[in-house]
Order: C-alpha cells, then sequence, then structure tokens
C-alpha cells in the first residue's frame, strides 16, 4: 500500500467494502489491480469505505439506500448494478429499491427510473427475489 494512505483506515474501509460487496467481489478487484490502477483502488478502499462508511452515525442498509439513489441519479448504471447487490447485503428490500427508483424517476426522469428497473430486475432475478 502507498504511503499516503493510512492503514488503519484502508483496513476499515476494506472490512465494510467486503461487507457490503462481498469478499469475492472485492478481493478479485484488489487482485486485478495493477500499478497503474492500485493507487485508486486503496485510495476509495480507505476514503469512501473507510472513512465515508466507516463510522456509526448512518446504518450501512440506509447508506446502500442512499446510494443507489444518488448512483442513480448519476446514471452510472455499472456501479448501480454493483451497490444494487451491496445493498441486498446490507438488507434493503426489493419494495424499497422500486422505491428509491420511484424518487429517482421523480427527481431525474422516467428514462433513468427504467434504466434503474432494468438493472434491478436482474440483481433481483439473479438473488432469487423475483
Amino acid at each position: 500500500m502507498t504511503e499516503i494512505f493510512d492503514e488503519d483506515l484502508f483496513l476499515k474501509g476494506l472490512e465494510q467494502r467486503k461487507g457490503t460487496l462481498g469478499a469475492d467481489y472485492v478481493e478479485n478487484n484488489l487482485a486485478k489491480a495493477d500499478d497503474f490502477t492500485r493507487p485508486f483502488q486503496e485510495a476509495m478502499t480507505a476514503w469512501c469505505w473507510g472513512f465515508g462508511w466507516g463510522d456509526d452515525v448512518i446504518e450501512p442498509k440506509t447508506r446502500s439506500m442512499m446510494n443507489l439513489a444518488m448512483i442513480g441519479a448519476l446514471g452510472k448504471m455499472h456501479e448501480w448494478e454493483i451497490h444494487c447487490r451491496g445493498a441486498l447485503n446490507n438488507g434493503v428490500t426489493k419494495e424499497e429499491i422500486r422505491a428509491i427508483i420511484h424518487v429517482v424517476g421523480i427527481y431525474c426522469g422516467v428514462p433513468q427510473s427504467l434504466e434503474c428497473f432494468r438493472v434491478a430486475r436482474k440483481v433481483l432475478e439473479e438473488a432469487g427475489q423475483l
């Protein structure tokens, strides 16, 4: 790991990241990291997951719901799919995912909510929830 980051924050982030996205997914991403991408993987793990997700102020389920709304608003559907799976891991229900997508539609437009519904259907089917 580069010297820029706090090892404790990285390790806290790594634990949270694995807990939400799944250990296999995270370990695969870290294993694929090379000299070009590793600094970003380390920074993102420490900052986003260690700092952003590392406190107890907001529970992981609520953070996942917030992420689905924000990432859906941004239209970053690859990341939305990953976080939709993570949201299920954190206890978000299909009914809550549907409600989040409704809000995305209200504030970001029907086409964006349709994209979210397409991806959510795929994730929910894979999880045996549809």
